[in-house]
């Protein structure tokens, strides 16, 4: 079992930064895939980017590539999304989730954090 709380959430301008954490309990944690998810107004749910087990691995939705990432530290359960050069389309509710594996249902996720971002 594993329980995910997203935070660092808020409102920034268009342009600047924010850095999201995903805090994990359970001492398997460092066995899951990890991905962000992000869900605006009246939208279904976008997958943003997903993170290996290890951390060597990353994958990232063409529309932040280049802008966030993603990475882990297994020895504090958390996972981040450094989130550079934002845009208004960027603001959404996002959220972390853990899979056992790549192709696998995310099974556990956040209750999610607001993104905001004006122009």
């Amino acid at each position: 079992q594993v329980q995910l709380v997203e935070s660092g959430g808020g409102l920034v301008q268009a342009g600047g930064s924010l850095r999201l954490s995903c805090s994990a309990s359970g001492r398997t944690f460092s066995r899951y895939i990890v991905g962000w998810f992000r869900q605006a107004p009246e939208k279904g749910r976008e997958f943003v980017a997903r993170i290996s087990w290890s951390g060597g691995s990353t994958y990232y939705a063409d529309s932040v590539k280049g802008r966030f990432t993603i990475s882990r530290d297994n020895a504090k359960n958390t996972v981040y999304l450094q989130m550079n050069s934002l845009k208004p389309e960027d603001t959404a509710v996002y959220y972390c989730a853990a899979a056992v594996g790549i192709g696998q249902p995310y099974d556990y996720w956040g209750q999610g954090t607001q993104v905001t971002v004006s122009s």
